[in-house]
């Protein structure tokens, strides 16, 4: 059971107990802060990061989301040697399909990109990627990019695995407890307030989630980050669906993307035309609609019935990029990993505990990654991530209907 008393003051206290916060408490408990604090106004992993679907891809569509992917996946590999316990990560590969020629000049030109910081991604004509996918409805792709050594991770394992790295390393990790302003001196924290009194810091570093911009808020600082649904559902087992015979796929114009479970198919969907905010119930119109996508993409899952169904709230960005950098108030970090929590999550955590050390990384290079490239309606000065699940772009219009309890 954790303690009750909150110490009242700290070397660093970090906002938020998901995936990009409890790694954030770790690191900059690593990296030789003595008293690191963690605040989280509900229990450790409650959001959406056990409720993800644990999807480990390098084959992002810009150099940063290449260097983010790889780091995280080479630190889930190393976690068991690390902490004793490791987050599940298996390599399974990843397929990304094209069906037209435009998708195929694309996909040529990431891979280029991604060969040159070091990923063995390589491409398929349309037979090996039938020969690799024989789920898959034969003929249908004009070739793909795959690289077998992305992979998939078990979301609640991700959380029991930094819960325990956060109880070794003498985190002192606060449940239940809110974060409800900034103590400031000119333009400098000192400290911040909690549901449960005050805490005396000269650094502070604020995750959240698609509750983000609330956290922000609260801090009087406007973060374009936004919340919305997010469905996943796994169908009942088929021995077609046998590991072997499944390479993780993502058809990108659908916004659809699958990988093995439980001796069945997992798969994920989100809705571009949805609008934006809190949302936890299952779209069963967009299911169906997603579910007939899937059937003409593996044709086994036709008439296959659904194990489990669940939907979250997750994050996202205007630009499907991570915000890692300085708010106004020096001592005062922000990261989001845009959704790509369990994807990106731990090297946006090393690189937000650095920048909020330092004020950079070896992660990657934060330089265009702050609060600074939007602008007051929230735009982004950088260009789209291509590889992203097709969240909408006006992020900055949901900060009002996010609220903390």
């Amino acid at each position: 059971m954790l303690p009750d008393d909150l110490p009242g003051s700290a070397d660093a206290v970090v906002v938020g107990g998901g995936t990009v916060g409890a790694w954030c408490a770790y690191f900059l408990r690593r990296s030789g802060l003595d008293r690191v604090i963690l605040l989280e106004k509900r229990t450790l992993g409650q959001g959406a990061s056990s409720r993800a679907a644990g999807i480990v891809r390098t084959q992002g569509g810009t150099s940063w989301a290449v260097r983010l992917g790889e780091w995280s996946r080479r630190f889930y590999l190393g976690q068991r040697e690390e902490l004793g316990v490791d987050s599940g990560f298996t390599p399974q590969g990843y397929l990304l399909p094209c069906f037209t020629e435009d998708d195929v000049a694309a996909a040529r030109d990431r891979m280029a990109m991604q060969n040159s910081l070091g990923l063995s991604v390589r491409w398929l004509e349309p037979d090996e990627v039938d020969r690799l996918n024989p789920t898959l409805a034969p003929g249908l792709t004009r070739g793909g990019t795959f690289c077998a050594e992305d992979g998939y991770l078990t979301p609640p394992r991700n959380v029991t695995a930094y819960a325990v790295a956060l109880a070794v390393t003498g985190v002192a990790v606060r449940e239940h407890t809110a974060f409800t302003g900034l103590v400031t001196r000119g333009d400098r924290v000192t400290g911040l307030e909690t549901s449960r009194g005050r805490v005396s810091s000269p650094l502070v570093v604020l995750t959240g989630g698609p509750e983000l911009a609330e956290v922000g808020r609260v801090a009087g600082v406007r973060i374009p980050a936004g919340g919305v649904r997010h469905q996943v559902a796994v169908t009942e087992p088929h021995p077609d669906l046998d590991p072997s015979r499944l390479p993780m796929v993502f058809d990108l114009a659908a916004g659809l993307y699958w990988r093995p479970e439980e001796k069945g198919l997992l798969f994920g969907m989100s809705n571009p035309d949805e609008r934006p905010g809190p949302a936890a119930r299952v779209d069963e119109e967009y299911l169906a609609r997603m579910r007939e996508r899937l059937a003409e993409l593996v044709p086994v899952t036709r008439g296959l019935g659904l194990r489990r169904v669940w939907a979250a709230t997750i994050d996202y960005t205007p630009d499907h990029l991570p915000i890692i950098g300085p708010a106004p108030a020096s001592g005062l970090t922000v990261a989001s990993a845009g959704g790509a929590g369990m994807m990106w999550g731990p090297a946006v955590a090393r690189a937000a505990a650095d920048v909020a050390l330092t004020g950079r990384s070896e992660v990657v290079d934060t330089g265009s990654l702050g609060l600074d490239r939007f602008d007051d309606q929230g735009h982004s000065r950088l260009a789209t991530d291509p590889i992203a699940l097709p969240f909408p772009a006006d992020a900055p219009q949901v900060a009002d209907e996010l609220t903390i309890s």
